[in-house]
């Protein structure tokens, strides 16, 4: 029959693939709360360039080093220029009409591949094959950017070295007021707990598995290759620009560093480094922006264990993981206490201590705003579809405003401006 033929060549583009929010690659996380904090971060750097480069009458170019399958382009072309009113259409920072040029470099062919495919079509869009393990030696042909771009723990590939000729090149090649955006894997994510171990004066590199796309009962089944990962903090990242300052004479001007997915990082489901990881923890985050499922709140409260001997760490770990855990025991209980039919709440809820940290504070009146707010509709599943996202969007709010930038997060993401 001609209709399944039809049905069959749909299927065969693997656009009818099914997608889940719960797993993999482009999980609920990734996209609502890792993507999206990033883009809220990177907004004013952005907003900055592509205001500074309208007023030249220029458009902005953008280089993506390690692009992989075009995920830095969806990114940075996925950050909103300001914070949208209830009644105003979010606009982009970097559109069409502001962009000039996105080049993508990766050493995968396969990645590149995917890449293509994926903006196949856009004009203003091309990728190019590249190593950058003896620096970007690809630009010499190429006009000046005004963004050189790494995302996704792309700069954990180099050694010091290698990441000293990476920046050198970009500085020699970039003109004033540049933008460059630096991802690592940060040093000390709860995610591997257990590699705290190493000297922190020493660069530091750990056997990385992709294991966490396999479901847990093929995981140790699965032939999962690894490779080598850079661990960094924000003090190893200025040591490196303090020596491409000194070689090249060309100022590197930090402007932010920020910590991405304290909370709930990839590996925290795998417990390959973190024995004490809460291993359902991701699993139970997705399922807060999972529409039309009901999420049990207690399991998403941490028992954080600490490491003997990084006192500073584990007072971290323990302020923030209460923080979010009070945040929790605060819904869980006005949830208890609201009576739909009546649309509020039965009793009091928890009184909120002047002690507790700003965030916080913001944090727990919010929720008590959204749940009195939309508890009483009777239509649509208000806990899954309206309150259980916005806990989500809560918590990480508040991981947000209680990240120190310093390497705590599955990422440590660095902004930096040259100046000529």
């Amino acid at each position: 029959m001609a209709e399944t033929k039809a049905y069959s060549q749909a299927a065969g583009t693997g656009k009818y693939e099914k997608a889940t929010g719960l797993l993999g690659k482009y999980d609920n996380v990734r996209r609502f709360w890792e993507d999206q904090l990033t883009g809220i971060m990177l907004r004013p750097y952005l907003n900055e360039l592509t205001d500074r480069k309208h007023k030249q009458l220029k458009r902005i170019r953008i280089a993506d080093l390690g692009c992989g399958s075009a995920d830095g382009y969806d990114l940075i072309t996925g950050v909103n220029r300001e914070e949208p009113g209830i009644y105003d259409f979010i606009t982009a920072a970097v559109t069409p009409e502001t962009l000039q040029e996105y080049v993508g470099y990766d050493l995968n062919e396969d990645l590149l591949e995917q890449a293509r495919e994926h903006l196949s079509g856009n004009g203003k869009v091309r990728f190019e094959k590249a190593d950058f393990s003896d620096g970007l030696k690809m630009l010499e042909k190429e006009a000046p950017f005004d963004l050189y771009m790494s995302s996704y723990g792309t700069m954990s590939h180099f050694t010091n070295e290698q990441l000293v000729k990476i920046f050198r090149d970009i500085c020699l090649h970039a003109e004033d007021g540049a933008l460059i955006i630096g991802d690592w894997l940060g040093r000390y994510s709860y995610e591997w707990q257990d590699l705290w171990h190493h000297p922190p004066d020493e660069e530091y590199f750990m056997d990385y598995r992709i294991s966490y796309i396999y479901p847990e009962e093929e995981r140790d089944q699965a032939d999962i290759a690894s490779f080598d990962l850079r661990l960094m903090t924000r003090e190893e990242c200025i040591n490196i620009i303090k020596r491409v300052e000194q070689e090249t004479g060309v100022t590197i001007k930090p402007l932010h560093f920020f910590d991405r997915s304290i909370f709930v990082g990839r590996h925290l489901s795998t417990g390959d480094y973190n024995r004490h990881a809460p291993r359902w923890l991701r699993h139970q985050t997705n399922s807060l922006f999972e529409g039309y499922t009901r999420t049990d709140l207690s399991t998403l409260m941490v028992d954080f264990v600490p490491r003997p001997g990084f006192d500073h760490l584990n007072n971290f770990y323990e302020h923030f993981f209460m923080c979010c855990n009070t945040l929790i025991e605060h819904t869980i209980a006005m949830l208890r206490n609201y009576n739909c039919r009546k649309g509020e709440l039965c009793e009091r809820p928890p009184e909120v201590p002047p002690y507790y940290p700003e965030p916080l504070k913001d944090a727990i009146h919010t929720m008590r705003a959204v749940i009195e707010g939309s508890g009483w509709l009777d239509w649509g599943d208000p806990r899954a579809n309206i309150i259980e996202p916005h806990l989500g969007y809560s918590l990480r709010k508040m991981e947000m405003d209680l990240q120190p930038g310093t390497g705590v997060g599955h990422s440590l993401v660095g902004v930096f401006q040259v100046v000529k």
